[in-house]
């Protein structure tokens, strides 16, 4: 016998071989079919708590109320009057009273008159209110009074938007063209080219 004869005779038939592959493949197939199932219920199982669990945890989100005031910050409103005359009134933030609705309080306002005209006057104060129904601006504390022939400080001023006229029931001080000046009470006429002084007024002129 020789040695090739004898190796043939030792190794076990192709066939075999082939279907012990094939059993052992068939008893992974049947393991993976048991395994997968499990890990994907094991899976969503635990994706089912976590999501009870921060639904339980969570904390309550209180929804806003429908009572609370509008606010727009940096409004720009723009404007004419009666007359044609173009304003624009600026402000930090606009907040609209929620017991009336009509009113609405502006922080640190700032209105222009006559914008675009060569000779615009500038109205500043810490607060203000705007009222729509009659459309009537009032700024307080610390008002002033600014363009380019005079300046003036005040505590309160009122501007009609409908006539485009700015009054003052206070005290003003400050200097125009032809010097310092004091008044209990004053209004700007004529988109600023006409001013009346009221009431204990004073000057002190300049020397030409």
């Amino acid at each position: 016998m020789t040695a090739s004869h004898a190796q043939r005779l030792a190794s076990p038939p192709r066939g075999r071989v082939s279907i012990q592959r094939w059993r052992r493949r068939s008893r992974l197939i049947r393991a993976l079919r048991i395994i997968l199932p499990a890990l994907i219920v094991l899976t969503l199982g635990g994706l089912g708590g976590m999501v009870a669990y921060n639904t339980l945890t969570a904390q309550p989100v209180v929804a806003a109320s429908s009572d609370e005031p509008i606010r727009l910050v940096n409004p720009r409103f723009v404007g004419r009057d009666d007359h044609g005359r173009a304003f624009v009134l600026t402000a930090i933030s606009a907040t609209r009273d929620p017991h009336e609705y009509q009113r609405v309080i502006l922080d640190q306002p700032a209105l222009v008159l006559d914008e675009e005209g060569p000779d615009p006057l500038r109205i500043t104060g810490g607060s203000g209110v705007y009222h729509e129904t009659d459309r009537k601006l009032e700024l307080h504390g610390g008002v002033r009074l600014s363009g380019a022939r005079a300046a003036f400080e005040t505590a309160e001023s009122l501007f009609d938007t409908k006539t485009g006229e700015l009054v003052g029931p206070g005290p003003i001080q400050g200097s125009g063209p032809l010097g310092e000046l004091s008044a209990k009470s004053y209004g700007v006429y004529d988109k600023g080219d006409r001013m009346v002084f009221k009431g204990g007024v004073h000057t002190r002129m300049n020397a030409k």
